[in-house]
């Protein structure tokens, strides 16, 4: 069997949508809960959840200032710090997300 110049296009096409079908990219939000509590909330594109991904909270300064873990319904609660900070949920090369101080919902 010998495939057609058009056939063999329209296969490497088809298999382009299958990859791209497949693909889901990370997502992270995080709201205040008061004044002293944030909720961050990960997961993925396609509807799954990020139960135990990495979600740490990082001061300007690169030091960690709390490391953390998403629990079983994706979630982590967190006292917010008094220094500067920003949120990185670190799924894997190319699934990471940071989440700046500023950018968090206040109550």
């Amino acid at each position: 069997m010998t495939f057609r110049p058009l056939s063999a296009a329209l296969l490497v096409l088809c298999a382009g949508f299958g990859t791209s079908a497949l693909a889901h990219n990370p997502m992270c939000e995080c709201k205040a809960v008061d004044a002293e509590q944030i909720k961050c909330t990960g997961g993925f594109s396609d509807g799954s959840g990020a139960p135990g991904v990495t979600l740490d909270v990082i001061g300007y300064d690169e030091t960690i200032l709390v490391p953390g873990k998403l629990g079983a319904d994706s979630t982590l609660t967190f006292k917010k710090p008094g220094a500067e900070f920003y949120v990185l949920f670190d799924a894997g090369p190319g699934h990471v997300v940071e989440i700046d101080q500023a950018d968090i919902e206040a109550p």
